[in-house]
């Protein structure tokens, strides 16, 4: 098992919008969601986004965990494959994974999805790392997925 069947989607996507009901900023809808997947997904180590600061440069953000890499460009590692190609990424063995970026030397797997506000402008990527091998599935991703799109819809 991946680790996921613990997780009440349903709650934590209900406790998420009333947290963010009608907040706009971005670093602040960031900061509130980072903080509500960490302490509820049983598989993140390290839960956080990294931000477009300038063209294919992403830049940390908020996020909950230990330090992370503080600049990744679109040319390298996870992070930066799913800003270039605009993809989720989910690998299960970041060894195996060209070009990885360690930023922790524990982390064994990865969920990277990119993030779009409602005019297609890509904000940055929300990552996700587990020090077990494989704990991200397709359930994570069809939860994340257009919870990013709704909360990011009209973010500034």
């Amino acid at each position: 098992m991946m680790g996921t069947k613990e997780m009440d989607y349903a709650a934590i996507t209900k406790s998420i919008r009333a947290l963010c009901h009608g907040e706009h900023d971005t670093v602040a809808l960031m900061a509130t969601l980072v903080c509500e997947i960490h302490h509820n997904h049983p598989m993140c180590d390290w839960t956080g986004f990294y931000r477009v600061t300038e063209p294919e440069v992403l830049k940390i953000g908020p996020y909950q965990g230990g330090h992370g890499c503080l600049v990744i460009p679109f040319s390298r590692g996870v992070c930066g494959a799913a800003a270039r190609t605009g993809l989720v990424q989910n690998v299960p063995d970041v060894d195996a994974f060209a070009g990885h970026i360690a930023c922790s030397s524990s982390t064994r797997s990865e969920l990277v999805l990119p993030v779009w506000n409602g005019q297609g402008q890509l904000l940055g990527v929300l990552d996700l790392d587990s020090n077990t091998p494989a704990a991200f599935g397709k359930a994570d991703e069809d939860w994340l997925v257009p919870l990013l799109a709704e909360l990011f819809q009209s973010a500034t």
